[in-house]
């Protein structure tokens, strides 16, 4: 699955990285981004082309009325998004990228859970499949809603956790934006990454509070930084 992720490239990356015309709001570095949260995504018109959309992470069916209890879905898997009666729609209409430059699991070491930072080893941004819903909120204003589609792990992530993101290469991206692209093609298109396109480091568990969202984060796992008070979080 993918609960966190980090986007710390500064904001005028995005622009050339995706072809995308930015936004006139500025974008923070975030080190922990958590569910529940707004969140960057390229989306694509067929009229306008792309652009840079934020959604609320934790995605709301068409279906379900905006005040209907029930939980936000933060993560698809994209072996079943297709069939799904949550995700299908939003698989087959409408579908995103997500950018990034790292995403967190927690290992099991002993009886801890040990936060792990995945990112690529030339610390470039990557884009994380998303798919999104838009519609009337509870306050009638119009909410877009989204969810990470997840794939098998790696070898190299598996020793941390089973599922991972789906990672889409550059070439990829139009197809995948594309609102054409068959059902088919789609589902080929999620599949985990080469071996060698993340290295993983064991962090501070400073990262396991969501209040916590700065560069400490990324300390190395029992660093002295990370063992200053109010650095340990207690989520996990």
């Amino acid at each position: 699955m993918c609960g966190r992720y980090l986007l710390t490239a500064p904001g005028e990356l995005l622009g050339p990285t995706f072809d995308v015309m930015m936004p006139e709001v500025s974008w923070t570095a975030r080190y922990n981004i958590t569910p529940g949260t707004e969140i960057p995504a390229i989306c694509s018109d067929a009229s306008s082309g792309r652009s840079l959309d934020f959604l609320f992470w934790g995605l709301l069916p068409r279906w379900r009325k905006p005040d209907e209890a029930g939980a936000r879905m933060i993560n698809a898997r994209s072996e079943t998004a297709a069939e799904k009666p949550s995700f299908r729609q939003a698989f087959r209409e409408h579908r995103c990228l997500i950018p990034a430059d790292g995403f967190y699991e927690w290992k099991k070491v002993g009886a801890r859970k040990v936060p792990q930072l995945m990112r690529r080893p030339d610390r470039r941004i990557f884009a994380m499949a998303g798919i999104f819903e838009s519609r009337p909120g509870a306050d009638g204003e119009v909410e877009n809603s989204g969810a990470i589609l997840t794939t098998d792990a790696n070898d190299t992530l598996r020793e941390v956790h089973h599922r991972m993101p789906v990672v889409l290469a550059p070439e990829d991206w139009d197809r995948w934006l594309a609102p054409d692209t068959s059902v088919e093609t789609l589902s080929k298109l999620c599949r985990p990454v080469a071996e060698d396109y993340f290295e993983v480091m064991a962090v501070s568990s400073r990262v396991n509070n969501p209040r916590h969202d700065d560069p400490m984060c990324l300390d190395p796992a029992g660093s002295l930084r990370a063992a200053e008070p109010g650095a340990q979080g207690d989520l996990f």
